[in-house]
């Protein structure tokens, strides 16, 4: 069925939309480590898995070229993001604002110390998201190509198994092993709890391709 130009457009911005909320959402959760079960887990992994299926959209809806800019163009946003709140963080604070405490805090170190991003934590995140959602783009292309178009969830389920533990890898490493310094026990306990929780969330996920439409073409 012929997709009109409106619909084309509309279907756009509602997936990169949605996948670029969906990644600064996971970064900004990130800045906070989770105990779930005894297992250390940032936030942001709760919902940054969605974004290789919104990717897969993104690819099946728009073409390859597609999904790659939004790759970047979610890249460049979260980097634009942490600098704003580094910038928004080092304003002078209004007096009466900044006078509200709590736990022998103010209203303005609150903020700061939870909003100023880590900086090892934010460049452990884009480089993760860049090669790891490369990768998958890399990964469903193939699987349409050389494998079959039949079964959709078959090509997310793939792409998905290579990007999700690549993800990890990167930045569980850049983040906590390189960046903090962390044992490399707890760099690999971290990493397993994120494949995990990461690996739940993409089967979940999975069948909103068939949400996606029939493209008009491939690139």
């Amino acid at each position: 069925m012929k997709v009109d130009a409106r619909t084309m457009a509309t279907g756009a911005i509602a997936l990169t939309g949605s996948y670029l909320a969906a990644q600064m959402l996971s970064d900004i959760g990130s800045l906070k480590i989770a105990d779930i079960a005894g297992w250390a887990i940032d936030a942001g992994t709760f919902v940054y898995p969605v974004t290789f299926t919104l990717r897969d959209m993104i690819h099946k809806r728009l073409g390859k070229k597609a999904a790659q800019f939004t790759v970047i163009l979610a890249a460049v946003v979260n980097m634009v993001v942490a600098l704003y709140f580094w910038f928004v963080a080092a304003l002078p604070p209004e007096a009466a604002w900044s006078a509200w405490a709590g736990a022998n805090v103010t209203m303005n170190e609150a903020f700061t110390r939870v909003l100023t991003p880590a900086w090892t934590i934010v460049l452990a995140s884009i480089a993760a998201e860049i090669v790891s959602e490369l990768a998958d783009t890399e990964a469903y292309q193939f699987w349409t190509d050389k494998v079959t178009t039949r079964w959709q969830w078959t090509r997310v389920l793939f792409s998905n198994a290579i990007s999700v533990p690549l993800d990890s890898l990167v930045f569980c490493w850049l983040a906590f092993g390189l960046g903090f310094g962390m044992p490399a026990a707890e760099v690999w306990q971290i990493f397993w709890a994120n494949v995990i929780v990461k690996g739940a969330v993409t089967l979940v996920s999975m069948p909103a391709i068939y949400l996606a439409g029939n493209p008009p073409s491939h690139d």
